[in-house]
C-alpha cells in the first residue's frame, strides 16, 4: 500500500481488508503508532491502553475490526468514563452505552476514550488542533475530532447539544454528522439536555458516517458513490446568525455554491422568517435549564468542584422557571413545524459550519452560533471540508436536511463532497 493505513477512511480500510491487502491487526498497529507520534502534543485521549487494544478480539460484523474513538461522556465497561470532571475522576461504568455496545457487536474495536469539555458543555480539556497546536480543535467533541483528523481512528462518536459535532469537525478538516434527534440511542450517555443532546459521528468521509450509522440503526442510505437520479434542490441559507461570520465564511459559501451549480444542482436562496430569530434564546433556556436539573447530584453535593464558568451557566439555568422552560419548548415545537413547511421546495440547505477557521487559544472551543438553531430543530446536519482559510486552516460547509430524512441529507452531502473535489 502507498498510503499509511492510519490515514484510510473506514470504507477504504474495509475494501483493503476484504481484498486481503490489509489485516485488521496491521490497521490497529498503524493507529497505535500514530498515537505514539502525535499524542504528546495533541492530547486527544482521555483513556488509552495500547496493550489492551492489541488484545481485543473483534466480533465478526460489518465493521470488521475498525478502530473507533468514543467520546468520554459515553459509558464504556472496560474504560473509565470521567466526563472531564474532577467529580467523576476514575469512575468505571459496569456497562457500555447502547451505541458503544452495538458498535462492538458489529465488529468495531473501541480504541479509547476521547477528551470532552466538562460535561460536554463548558471548560475545555487539553486537546489542540491537529493542523495548528496553538488553536482549538473545537468542542465539546474535541478529542474525537482531533483524533480522526490525526489518524488515531477512522471514525469516532461525538455528541451535540449546540455545535459540538459540526463545529469541531469543520475546525479539524473532517466530516461531522449530527443525525435527526434520537436516531442513535442515548442510553448510557451522561445526559445533560434531554431535549437537545444527540449522539453523532466524526469521520473522514460521508460514507464512513453512513457505514457506522447503518450498523447501529439499520438506516438505509444507498450507494453514496452512485450518481443521484434526480436534480438536487439546494437552498442557500445564511441563517439569523449571519452577522457573526468571519470574512472567510463568505468565501466558503461562494465556493460551495459555485461547485454545486457547476455540478448541476438547482440553487435558490432561502431566508428563514423572522420568527426563527427566537430560536437562540429558546435554545439557551432549554440547554441550561435542563442541564442544571440533570446535574442535580453534582449541584447539590459537589457544586464547588464544578468549574466557575459552568456553575454560572447552571445557576442561570436553575433560575429559569417551569413556565420559562415550557415556553421555550413551545417556541421550538412550533418552529419545527414551520421549518418542515419551509423545506418543501428544497432537498437541503447550505449554511456555514462555523463562523470561520478555528480560533487561536485552547481556553475556548469556538462559537456555536451557526449550529445551535439546527440542533434545537432536531434536524440532520453534515459538515464536509470546503477548502482552507487564513493560515491554511480548514473550513467546512454545513448541509442541513429535513427532520427524519437523514438518507437524503447524507446523499446530498456525499454528492457535494464530490462536486467540491473536482
Amino acid at each position: 500500500m502507498t498510503i499509511d493505513p492510519a490515514d484510510l477512511t473506514a470504507t477504504q480500510a474495509l475494501r483493503e481488508i476484504d481484498a486481503g491487502r490489509l489485516s485488521p491487526g496491521d490497521l490497529l498497529e498503524a493507529c497505535i503508532a500514530r498515537v505514539a507520534i502525535r499524542e504528546p502534543v495533541l492530547q486527544a485521549m482521555a483513556a488509552f491502553d495500547a496493550a489492551a487494544v492489541r488484545t481485543t478480539a473483534p466480533r465478526p460484523g460489518v465493521l470488521a475490526g475498525l478502530p473507533l474513538g468514543v467520546k468520554d461522556v459515553l459509558d464504556t465497561a472496560d474504560l473509565p468514563t470521567g466526563y472531564n470532571s474532577p467529580i467523576w475522576r476514575g469512575h468505571q461504568p459496569v456497562a457500555d452505552a447502547a451505541c458503544v455496545a452495538w458498535a462492538r457487536a458489529a465488529g468495531a474495536i473501541v480504541f479509547g476514550k476521547t477528551v470532552t469539555t466538562e460535561f460536554a458543555t463548558r471548560t475545555p480539556g487539553p486537546t489542540s488542533n491537529p493542523h495548528d497546536p496553538a488553536r482549538t480543535p473545537g468542542g465539546s467533541s474535541s478529542g474525537s475530532a482531533a483524533g480522526v483528523a490525526a489518524g488515531y481512528f477512522p471514525f469516532a462518536f461525538g455528541t451535540q447539544t449546540a455545535g459540538s459535532i459540526i463545529r469541531p469537525a469543520a475546525y479539524c478538516g473532517i466530516v461531522g454528522y449530527k443525525p435527526t434527534f434520537g436516531t442513535i440511542d442515548r442510553f448510557g450517555m451522561k445526559l445533560m439536555s434531554t431535549s437537545l443532546d444527540t449522539v453523532g459521528i466524526l469521520a473522514r468521509s460521508v460514507a464512513d458516517c453512513a457505514l457506522l450509522t447503518t450498523a447501529l440503526t439499520g438506516l438505509e442510505v444507498g450507494d453514496l458513490e452512485a450518481p443521484l437520479n434526480r436534480t438536487l434542490r439546494i437552498g442557500i441559507c445564511r441563517s439569523p446568525m449571519w452577522g457573526r461570520r468571519a470574512p472567510e465564511t463568505d468565501d466558503v459559501m461562494d465556493r460551495a455554491r459555485s461547485a454545486a451549480a457547476r455540478a448541476g444542482a438547482h440553487i435558490q436562496d432561502v431566508e428563514l422568517p423572522a420568527d426563527f430569530d427566537a430560536l437562540e434564546a429558546a435554545h439557551a433556556t432549554i440547554m441550561h435549564g435542563e442541564s442544571a436539573r440533570a446535574l442535580g447530584w453534582e449541584m447539590t453535593t459537589h457544586r464547588d468542584q464544578i468549574s466557575p464558568v459552568l456553575r454560572e451557566r447552571l445557576e442561570w439555568g436553575l433560575d429559569r422557571s417551569f413556565a420559562d422552560l415550557n415556553s421555550a419548548r413551545t417556541v421550538v415545537a412550533n418552529l419545527m413545524q414551520a421549518f418542515s413547511a419551509l423545506m418543501a421546495d428544497v432537498d437541503v440547505l447550505l449554511t456555514p459550519s462555523a463562523p470561520g477557521v478555528a480560533p487561536i487559544g485552547l481556553d475556548r472551543t469556538g462559537e456555536p452560533a451557526f449550529n445551535l438553531i439546527w440542533t434545537a430543530l432536531g434536524v440532520p446536519c453534515v459538515t464536509i471540508p470546503c477548502g482552507t482559510g487564513p493560515a491554511g486552516m480548514p473550513l467546512g460547509i454545513q448541509i442541513v436536511g429535513t427532520h427524519g430524512y437523514d438518507d437524503r441529507c447524507l446523499q446530498a452531502s456525499a454528492w457535494l463532497a464530490r462536486a467540491l473535489s473536482r
